[in-house]
């Protein structure tokens, strides 16, 4: 899914991201460098349905070094091949990262990486997971009902037991890392549609590139998500929003999240 890994990178540039890369299989990298002049691309080998192949770690081992932070998932896709890749991103690569939609499905579907992390000593490398109710139920292997219904309690449990930022989406998005829980206040049901979750991700990650304490990214990321959907909604209503829209209003909620905290001030 092109539009997602677009819709990502778009989120890191608005987010203050310094220079963004996308990584996609070199069959869509026409689609994906054409969308947006302002990200560079890197093309990885395919498999041979045209998902990113296995082989593709050793082009990513070398291009990973030039880079602060990850985001991982958005139009990944699902296959064996991607399982072993995001759980070789998840546990291996020290750089701060967000997991979200197939690569939050991968680790639900292979849990290893979660429980090695759960079992060690170590805190590892940052990593900030982005589910909405559906992904985070397969990641607890739980029922969206019971998500819903203890969204706080499971959502901390999981954080806490894993080291790591939980951001369960949906209506007041909880940010968690089993000690501190904020709830967000901003965003709208015109949100609600495809690709808005990416455009989060491509955020937090930039705000984690600019070395930002994970927690402290994510609350803001999530809180600035929101405050450009509303201010996208004021002007082209909730129903008419698109996730596209939301990069665009991305300058203006950093404006008017400066000005609050310069009348906070006085």
């Amino acid at each position: 899914m092109s539009g997602a890994a677009c819709l990502a990178g778009l989120g890191s540039l608005r987010g203050g991201a310094g220079l963004v890369t996308i990584a996609m299989p070199t069959g869509i990298l026409p689609i994906v460098a054409g969308a947006e002049a302002s990200y560079l691309t890197l093309p990885l080998p395919e498999d041979p349905t045209g998902k990113i192949g296995p082989v593709a770690r050793s082009t990513l081992e070398s291009a990973l070094r030039a880079q602060t932070a990850i985001a991982v998932g958005p139009g990944l896709g699902q296959s064996p091949g991607l399982a072993g890749l995001v759980r070789w991103l998840f546990e291996s690569v020290d750089r701060p990262g967000v997991f979200d939609a197939d690569a939050l499905n991968l680790l639900g579907a292979h849990p290893a990486a979660l429980k090695s992390r759960a079992r060690s000593s170590d805190v590892g490398p940052p990593r900030v997971l982005t589910p909405h109710p559906g992904e985070f139920a397969r990641l607890i292997s739980s029922e969206i009902a019971t998500v819903e219904k203890n969204r706080e309690a499971l959502a901390a449990q999981f954080a806490a037991e894993h080291k790591l930022i939980l951001v369960l989406k949906g209506h007041r998005t909880l940010i968690t890392d089993g000690r501190r829980v904020a709830m967000n206040s901003t965003g709208n049901s015109g949100m609600a549609t495809g690709g808005c979750g990416d455009v989060l991700t491509g955020l937090i990650a930039a705000l984690l590139a600019q070395k930002m304490d994970p927690f402290e990214a994510a609350q803001l990321g999530v809180h600035l998500h929101g405050l450009a959907g509303d201010l996208a909604a004021k002007s082209l209503s909730e129903p008419g929003l698109i996730a596209s829209d939301l990069p665009r209003w991305l300058g203006l909620a950093w404006l008017t999240l400066a000005k609050s905290a310069r009348r906070s001030k006085k």
